[in-house]
C-alpha cells in the first residue's frame, strides 16, 4: 500500500474516532515551499462532514497520524492546511528500493495498443517550423505513452495528391529545364518546394495581366491559364495518364528522400507510412453502410451528408453529387484501414494544428455513429502555431522557415556559444560537431516541448540556446556536470535507511525524484510533453541547489559521500530518461 493510501485510511479513522463521522475522500496537495512539510492535507473539504475550527480539526488529525503512522514524524497547521513532515527513513527506503533509476517510472507494456499520427506533410515542399512542432509533439507523446505501459505505433499520412502537388509538377515541367536534386545540389523536397513558389509567382503575373485586360480579381484568379493547366493535370492524374503519373512519381520520390533526411536529422521515426494517393478512395464503401443504417442521408442532387445538428454541429458532406470523395470520407476510411492493419489498436491520437479542431470533432463523431468501439478512444492532439519575431510564415510566398535550415542555424548558434564558454578545447573536431548538434537540437526541442501544446509559441532561437534558465542546454549542462562528478568518484553502495540523517537539500531532491512515475502517468493522460519538460527543470533546480549547499566528493565522512554520489547518479539517470521521452540526447561532457 502506498503512503498516500495509508494516510487517507488513517485520516478517515481519526475522523471516525474523534468525531464519530464518516469521511468519504481526503484531498492532498504538495506542501508549499515556504512551509515545512512534505505532503499537505486540505482540511476545508472535511468541514462538510465535521463542523468546527479547521485549525483544531487539523491538529486532531495531525496528532493521530504522528501516533499511528510511523512515517509521519511531525506536523504543522496553517489555516485550513495540515502540513505533514515525513521521516528521513521513509525517503531513504524509497531511494534504496529502486535498483536502477535509469528505468525508474516506466511501466511494462500491457493492454491495448494506440496509434499516434504526426507530421503528415504535403509532398510539394520541405518540412518547416510548423512541422517541427508537430513532429516533436507527436514523437514525444508516443514515447511518453510507451513509458506509461502502452504499446504504440507511430504513423503519418503523406498528402501526395491534389492541386497543390500539381502546381509544383507543372512549374517544374514549364520552368525546370530538367533540373534534378543531383544537378542542383538541393535536397529533393527543397527543389520541389522552389517550384511551388515559382508557380505562385507566375500565377500572380497572369492574374495581373487578366485584370489589366478588364477581368475582375475573382475572374482573373479562376481563369489564369496556369491554374487551368494545373487543374487539368489533376484530372489527368486521377485518370491514370501515364506521362502525368510518371512525373508525379519522379518528383514525389525526390521529396520522400528529402523528408527521410530531415526526419533522421531531427531524430524521429515511424512504424507505418500511409499515402493519400492510396487512401483517398477509402471510406466510400462505408458511405453505403451509413446510408443503409440511417447514419447518412442522400439529398436530391445525389450528394451524401451526415446530420450532426442534434450534437450541436452542422451537416457534413461525405460524398459529392458526382460520387467523388471529400477529405472527411478519406479520413473515415483511413482510420478504419489502420485498425484493419493493426487489430490491437484501440485508440488513435492525431497530432494536427488547432485550425482543424472542428474537422476532428466531426470525424470522431461520425466514426462513433458508424458503430466502431475504438472511436470512443480517439484524440485530437491540437497545438498552437509557431511564430517567429519576423512574423507569420507563408509557403506559397517562400517565407517559411525550412526545418533543415532551422536545425543548421540551431547547431551554429550552439557552436558559437560553446566556443565562447571555452570549455571544449580538448575535444576532437568530431566530438565538437557532435556536441554542437546535441546542444542545438536539444535547445530547439526543449524550447518547443516545454510549452503546453495548446498554446501558441513565439520561437526565439537565441533564447532557446541560453545556458541559464529553463532551457535544454541548462539541463544538459547539469547532466554533464554530474557525469564529471561520477568520473571522479569511486564505486559506492546504497546507504542503510537507519544510518543516515538527510540534509534538507538531499530530502528535496529525493522528494522530486519520487514524483517521476506520477509525472509520466499525468503526461500520458494529458498527452503533454510539457509536464515532462518542466518536471525535469524542477529536478535540475533542486539538484543544483543541493550541489551548491553540500559537498559531494569532499563530504565529511564516507557515509555522506556514498549517499550523495548515489543521489547524483540517480538524478542524472532520471534526466537522461526524461530527455529521451522528449527525443533529446544528453552529452557526457560540455
Amino acid at each position: 500500500m502506498n503512503l498516500q493510501k495509508t494516510l487517507e485510511e488513517q485520516i478517515k479513522a481519526a475522523i471516525a474516532s474523534s468525531y464519530d463521522a464518516q469521511l468519504e475522500t481526503v484531498e492532498f496537495q504538495a506542501t508549499r515551499k515556504d512551509f515545512e512539510g512534505d505532503i499537505t492535507v486540505v482540511v476545508f473539504p472535511i468541514l462538510r462532514v465535521v463542523k468546527g475550527n479547521p485549525v483544531v480539526i487539523g491538529e486532531v488529525i495531525g496528532n493521530y497520524l504522528v501516533e499511528n503512522v510511523v512515517e509521519v514524524v511531525k506536523f504543522n497547521v496553517v489555516k485550513g492546511f495540515l502540513n505533514l513532515v515525513l521521516s528521513d527513513a521513509y525517503y531513504l527506503q524509497f531511494f534504496n528500493s529502486v535498483s536502477d533509476f535509469s528505468d525508474f517510472g516506466k511501466k511494462e507494456e500491457s493492454g491495448d495498443a494506440v496509434m499516434v499520427e504526426y507530421s503528415s506533410p504535403n509532398s510539394n515542399k520541405p518540412l518547416h517550423l510548423g512541422h517541427v512542432r508537430n513532429v516533436l509533439l507527436g514523437y514525444s507523446v508516443a514515447e511518453i505513452l510507451k513509458a506509461s505501459g502502452k504499446k504504440v505505433y507511430k504513423t503519418q499520412i503523406i498528402n501526395d495528391r491534389g492541386i497543390h502537388i500539381c502546381k509544383s509538377m507543372l512549374a517544374w515541367k514549364r520552368f525546370g529545364n530538367g533540373e534534378t536534386p543531383i544537378s542542383s545540389g538541393l535536397k529533393g523536397d527543397k527543389l520541389v518546394g522552389n517550384y511551388y513558389v515559382k508557380f505562385d509567382q507566375e500565377y500572380k503575373k497572369q492574374i495581373q495581366i487578366l485584370i489589366s485586360e478588364g477581368k475582375t480579381v475573382d475572374e482573373a484568379k479562376a481563369e489564369a491559364p496556369l491554374l487551368l493547366e494545373a487543374q487539368q493535370m489533376l484530372v489527368n492524374w486521377e485518370a491514370g495518364d501515364d506521362e502525368t503519373v510518371a512525373l508525379w512519381k519522379k518528383m514525389n520520390g525526390w521529396v520522400y528522400e528529402g523528408f527521410d533526411k530531415t526526419y533522421e536529422n531531427i531524430g524521429v521515426d515511424f512504424d507505418k507510412l500511409y499515402y493519400e494517393s492510396e487512401t483517398y478512395l477509402l471510406g466510400k464503401e462505408f458511405v453505403d453502410e451509413g446510408l443503409s443504417s440511417g447514419v447518412f442521408i442522400k439529398k436530391d442532387d445525389g450528394s451524401v451528408w451526415c446530420d450532426l445538428t442534434d450534437e450541436g454541429l452542422d451537416e457534413k458532406i461525405v460524398l459529392r453529387s458526382d460520387g467523388t470523395a471529400v477529405y472527411m470520407t478519406q479520413d473515415i476510411g483511413t482510420a478504419i484501414q489502420r485498425v484493419k492493419d493493426f487489430p490491437d489498436v484501440k485508440g488513435m491520437i492525431y497530432t494536427v494544428a488547432n485550425e482543424q479542431e472542428y474537422h476532428f470533432q466531426v470525424l470522431f463523431l461520425i466514426l462513433k455513429k458508424l458503430g466502431f468501439d475504438w472511436a470512443q478512444h480517439l484524440y485530437h492532439l491540437s497545438y498552437g502555431m509557431v511564430d517567429l519575431p519576423s512574423g507569420k510564415m507563408k509557403s506559397r510566398e517562400g517565407t517559411v522557415v525550412d526545418a533543415d535550415d532551422l536545425i543548421d542555424d540551431m547547431v551554429e548558434t550552439a557552436k558559437k556559444i560553446s566556443e565562447e564558454l571555452g570549455k571544449i578545447d580538448d575535444f576532437s573536431e568530431e566530438e565538437k560537431e557532435t556536441l554542437y548538434h546535441t546542444i542545438g537540437l536539444g535547445a530547439l526541442k526543449y524550447y518547443i516541448l516545454k510549452v503546453d501544446p495548446k498554446k501558441r509559441i513565439l520561437f526565439n532561437p537565441e533564447e532557446s540556446v541560453d545556458f541559464q534558465g529553463n532551457t535544454g542546454p541548462f539541463i544538459q549542462y547539469t547532466y554533464a556536470r554530474i557525469q564529471s562528478i561520477l568520473r571522479r568518484a569511486s564505486a559506492t553502495q546504497k546507504v542503510p535507511a537507519a544510518d543516515y540523517q538527510l540534509h534538507p537539500k538531499e530530502k528535496e531532491v529525493l522528494k522530486t525524484l519520487q514524483e517521476f512515475p506520477d509525472v509520466i502517468e499525468l503526461a500520458a493522460q494529458n498527452y503533454s510533453p510539457a509536464l515532462i519538460a518542466n518536471y525535469t527543470y524542477e529536478l535540475v533546480k533542486e539538484f543544483n541547489s543541493f550541489y551548491q549547499n553540500v559537498s559531494i566528493l569532499a563530504a565529511d565522512n564516507d557515509l555522506e559521500k556514498n549517499f550523495r554520489i548515489q543521489l547524483a547518479k540517480a538524478v542524472s539517470d532520471v534526466i537522461k530518461s526524461t530527455f529521451l521521452l522528449l527525443g533529446i540526447k544528453v552529452p557526457k561532457r560540455m
